[in-house]
């Protein structure tokens, strides 16, 4: 069977929290802003596809696009700038009940579950549970906390709905080094904001709890930015990185080293994991990048 490519932790808190909320829908209207020109990747299946909106304290924060039969995110959308790299440690892991249904006024909770929770929420999204059973995998965010600079904007990442199980040794090994990696090089080479996509392919393998399949073990793990405005003058080792350039790894025990690659060449990469995505775009038209002289010019004119 073809591998598919689907575009693809503790708290005692029991009471939802009043500062999370977040919009299910079936578009990306109300957070269209963390695409590239508003448009969000093309090709991408999945058969259960939930399109979040990621609120926190009463702001949109990132995108998530949520396969709830895998119980897996297939991407995250996000907004990159300046960055301290720095974790935040004391938010609660919290979970959606709005992908029961498609009610929009609903908020995210805190977990564990308790009895007041939702029934069938597990049959719609991962729980702590899962993740405590998954022996040898740990919660890699797709949106990772240290790509974000305002403190709610770090807690806002802490959500099921943003994490899938990795191999503990890849993560802390190959994957966290690589988005230090890149959250330093933007940090010094990009003039504004970058938009950011993470996201998994998937092969079949998944973590069992109580006898039941429960969550899709992605195989690759891969990334990709676009950065309009860049500095021109910047090293050589890595102007050819601008304006937009990514990276997959390898979610396994050993050989999982980060290949970083050109756009185009991540697309293909991805394609070659299915037969069914050969449509697949991550940046509309390729992330173009902006001509300073051109708007300069532009300007000029408007004023002249």
């Amino acid at each position: 069977m073809p591998l598919l490519f689907t575009w693809v932790l503790t708290s005692s808190l029991l009471m939802a929290s009043p500062l999370v909320t977040a919009t299910v829908s079936r578009s990306f209207k109300d957070c269209s802003h963390f695409f590239y020109m508003q448009t969000p990747p093309a090709g991408i299946a999945g058969t259960s596809l939930k399109r979040i909106c990621q609120m926190y304290a009463d702001k949109v924060r990132y995108a998530t696009l949520y396969d709830c039969s895998l119980r897996l995110p297939l991407y995250s959308a996000y907004i990159f700038q300046k960055s301290d790299g720095k974790r935040r440690m004391d938010t609660p892991w919290m979970y959606e009940p709005q992908l029961l249904t498609d009610d929009e006024s609903g908020h995210m909770k805190a977990l564990p579950l308790n009895e007041d929770s939702a029934p069938l929420i597990e049959d719609s999204q991962a729980v702590l549970e899962d993740y405590t059973d998954a022996i040898g995998y740990r919660r890699g965010p797709l949106n990772p906390d240290l790509h974000q600079a305002d403190l709610d904007d770090k807690s806002s990442t802490y959500t099921l709905t943003n994490v899938v199980p990795l191999i503990t040794d890849f993560l802390e090994t190959s994957w966290n080094p690589y988005l230090d990696n890149v959250r330093r090089r933007l940090n010094n080479f990009c003039h504004g904001k970058s938009f950011m996509v993470t996201g998994v392919t998937v092969s079949g393998a998944t973590s069992r709890r109580d006898n039941r399949d429960r969550l899709a073990i992605p195989k690759y793990l891969w990334l990709a930015y676009c950065c309009p405005r860049f500095d021109r003058n910047s090293p050589y080792e890595v102007r050819f990185m601008f304006p937009s350039y990514g990276g997959y790894a390898l979610n396994v025990q050993t050989g999982h080293s980060v290949v970083e690659v050109s756009l185009k060449t991540l697309e293909d990469f991805l394609k070659s994991q299915s037969d069914t995505h050969s449509d697949m775009t991550i940046f509309y038209k390729g992330c173009v990048s902006e001509n300073p002289f051109k708007k300069k010019r532009d300007m000029t004119s408007v004023l002249g």
